[in-house]
Order: structure tokens, then C-alpha cells, then sequence
């Protein structure tokens, strides 16, 4: 019955070791990626209506979505299910409208003003995943705050599944969010198309959206073109800590939450408690049983670890190292806990807190950065679809105060018309 690794009290020098990802080599993932970014970037429509045959099995006339097609998906999904996406995009949208800054204007000697201003990127492409889970709230996480950001074009690729169609859930989503366009492709042939552009799917500034290996290694590939990326995200993962106090069934409700994503998923408990690895062994047995996706589970539980610590201190000093997608603080005191977190996409607080909730409907953003990119990269949030613009005006007293300065520094840099910049106008003046 054993699924996860057990580690006992590792030393500070194997955290590093431990903290590897179960991911393959990205140089034999891009040999199989770049032929397809290549045929992308020559044929166009053509060869995205090739790789749809040839990896979805479907033949499809046109690639946009019609509003037919849309109309149709309304009417496909239960009043249930639109209610509970309504929900949810109340709540991200409150979260990222919050995110908005005004320009303030500093003076920063007198007669020099300087302000920074948030402006939309004007074209973005987001991908949405079909494969083993129609990700409708992946397009919520994206698409809203694209909207509040003030984008003038945003597209949304997606695959279709053998008749043709992408899930209506998504078509939904998309279409309460104000997405522009929709298009049938997926994989590493969506993400050239929206890169290069095509005869039918227009070029973008920047693409986001989780996906396969064979998404993330064409968004690094793209990105070495130029074309900007959300972040370099692959297989999800979640960290769980507990103590005496933690409940063993939550606790493997949470590590198969992750782990149902699919094989390469990777799940850490990290515990001061040994008794709790057969406690949550047994809960994780249990809960398997009935799970439709349990093979999956199975499999992503195989590359995961139950680390057992002398107390909480070092718990989030391992996770501080690890830097997890999602980390989830089952303890006692978790808020002060939570205080120490470094590293780390999302942090959940509490025993009532499971990761499900910002997957879907919290108002914090999923799309997160894993494979230790937490150490660096943030989550998307509004700021990923804006880039800010610095100005300054400058008035005659603004330039006589500090023209000098900039002078004597232009002189010693060895940049004289630097220097001359300023002085044709001091002189005039």
C-alpha cells in the first residue's frame, strides 16, 4: 500500500536533493516541439489544421469560434454550473479590480516631476488546456483580468475534442469574460499560431496559460523570440504542513487534490509527527477508492514525499527551499506560520482552507509559478497584463536645479553629448 517516499528528518544539505522535481529533459521535449513551431510559422492555417488530425483526430473547416457555437454552449451547460462560474467571477474579479494603482506624481527636486502610469498590453493570447479536464476556470483566472487591465484583443486558443467542439463550459466562461476571439487549436501549434500569427489567428504581445510539457517548452521557445510568456509553469504541486493538531483526512483530501492532475504532479507532506504517515496513508487509501481519476492519483503519488521534521520552523524552512506552486498550512498558529513563507505560489491558511477554494473561487489567481519558480516569478494578477510607463516633465527651474548634476556626471562617464544636451538648453535659458 505504500504510495509516497518517506523521509525522516533529512539534513540541511539533502533539502536541495529532495526538492527536485519529477519533470523530463526539456532538450528532447524541444527537438519535438520546434518541427511543429516551424510549420506553424511557414503554413498557418494549414498546419493547424494538419496537427488537429493528426494529435485530436478531427477535421475541422474552420478554426474561430462562431456565435452559433457559443449561443449553443449557454445552452449546454446547467443553470447549476453558470450560478456557481457567476460566483466565482464576482469574487476573482473583486480580488483583481482591488489591484489597480493610480499614476502619483513625486517631485523629486523642484521643477522635476516624475510618475509611472499603467497601460494595457494591447494584444494577448491565452491558452486553455482540453486534455484530461476541461479548464473553464482557468479561463476565468486569465480573462478577467485582461478585461479590468483594458486589453484591446484577447484571443483564447483551445482544443476540440473528436466531433469538433470545445467544451461549452469554456465557450461560457470565455463569453462572460468579453474574450474577443475564440479559436479550435491546442498544444505547442496554438501557442506558435498565436505567436507568429496565422491567416486566421492573429499574433499577440503575450500568452499565457498553464498546459502539457509540450505547451510550456513552446512558450520558452516563443519567449527566446520575443514574444512575452505569463511564466515558465509545468506539472502542478502542493506542499502540505502539519502538526499534532492537523486532521489526517483533510490532510490526503488536499495531497489527492493535486495529485489527480495527472501523473507528473508532484504532492510533499511535510510533518512533525511520525504517526502521522500511516494516519494519512491509510486516509489517502480510503479517499483512492472512490476517486474516478485514481490511477492518475496513483502515479503522481509514486514521485511524492512525506517528509517527517523536528518542528514548524523547519517545516517552512524546507518549504522556503522547495518554493511550492501551492502550499497549505494545517496547523496550529497557521497565521504566524504563514508570516515566515518566502517562497511560494499561494499560501492557504488553516484547516478550513483547501487549495480547491483559490482553484476556483477564493478571488486569487491559479495560474502559479511551479517547478521552484516560485523562488522568483509571482502568480498572474492584474499586473501581468499591463506594463507601466515611466514620464517626467521638466520646467526651466527643474533643469537649472539639476542640469549641473547631470553634467558633471556625463563628463565623467566620457559622454560628451550627453553633457551638450543639457547645456544648449542652460545656456539658452
Amino acid at each position: 500500500m505504500h504510495y509516497m517516499q518517506l523521509i525522516k528528518y533529512p539534513t540541511k544539505e539533502t533539502w536541495q536533493a529532495i526538492s527536485q522535481r519529477p519533470t523530463q529533459s526539456l532538450e528532447e521535449i524541444e527537438q519535438r516541439v520546434l518541427p511543429i513551431l516551424h510549420a506553424v510559422k511557414q503554413e498557418g492555417d494549414v498546419a493547424l489544421k494538419q496537427f488537429a488530425q493528426q494529435f485530436d483526430q478531427v477535421e475541422l473547416d474552420t478554426l474561430l469560434v462562431s456565435k452559433n457555437e457559443i449561443e449553443e454552449a449557454t445552452q449546454l451547460i446547467t443553470k447549476e454550473l453558470k450560478d456557481a462560474i457567476q460566483v466565482a467571477y464576482q469574487n476573482i474579479y473583486t480580488f483583481h479590480e482591488q489591484q489597480k494603482q493610480q499614476p502619483e506624481i513625486i517631485e523629486t527636486i523642484k521643477g522635476v516631476a516624475c510618475w509611472r502610469k499603467s497601460v494595457a498590453i494591447d494584444k494577448v493570447g491565452l491558452y486553455i488546456p482540453g486534455g484530461t479536464a476541461p479548464l473553464f476556470s482557468t479561463v476565468l483566472m486569465l480573462a478577467i483580468p485582461a478585461k479590468i487591465a483594458g486589453c484591446n484583443e484577447i484571443i483564447l486558443c483551445s482544443p476540440t475534442n473528436v466531433e469538433g467542439k470545445i467544451h461549452p463550459a469554456v465557450l461560457y466562461a470565455a463569453n462572460i469574460c468579453g474574450v474577443h476571439k475564440i479559436f479550435k487549436s491546442g498544444g505547442a501549434q496554438a501557442i506558435a499560431a498565436m505567436a507568429y500569427g496565422t491567416e486566421s489567428i492573429p499574433a499577440v504581445y503575450k500568452i499565457f496559460g498553464p498546459g502539457n510539457q509540450y505547451v510550456t517548452a513552446a512558450k520558452q521557445l516563443i519567449h527566446k523570440d520575443g514574444v512575452a510568456i505569463d511564466m515558465p509553469a509545468g506539472p502542478s504541486e502542493v506542499l502540505v504542513i502539519g502538526d499534532d493538531e492537523s486532521r489526517p483526512d483533510f490532510i490526503a483530501a488536499d495531497l489527492l487534490s493535486q495529485a489527480e492532475h495527472g501523473a507528473d504532479s508532484q504532492v510533499i507532506f511535510v510533518t512533525t509527527e511520525e504517526r502521522y504517515f500511516n494516519l494519512v496513508h491509510f486516509a489517502l487509501d480510503e479517499q483512492l477508492k472512490a476517486l474516478p481519476r485514481c490511477e492518475l492519483a496513483k502515479k503522481s503519488l509514486e514521485n511524492s514525499k512525506m517528509i517527517l521534521v523536528k518542528d514548524v520552523d523547519e517545516a517552512i524552512a524546507f518549504s522556503n527551499v522547495y518554493a511550492p506552486e501551492h502550499l497549505i498550512l494545517q496547523t496550529r498558529d497557521a497565521d504566524a506560520l504563514a508570516e515566515k513563507v518566502t517562497n511560494a505560489g499561494s499560501v492557504f491558511i488553516g484547516h478550513y482552507a483547501p487549495e480547491s477554494l483559490g482553484d476556483y473561487a477564493s478571488g486569487t489567481n491559479h495560474t502559479l509559478p511551479t517547478n521552484g519558480f516560485a523562488r522568483a516569478y509571482s502568480g498572474v494578477s492584474l499586473d501581468s497584463f499591463i506594463k507601466k510607463i515611466t514620464f517626467q516633465q521638466v520646467s526651466k527651474q527643474g533643469l537649472q536645479n539639476l542640469g549641473n548634476t547631470v553634467e558633471i556626471m556625463a563628463e565623467n562617464e566620457g559622454l560628451q553629448a550627453h553633457k551638450n544636451a543639457v547645456r544648449i538648453r542652460l545656456n539658452d535659458i
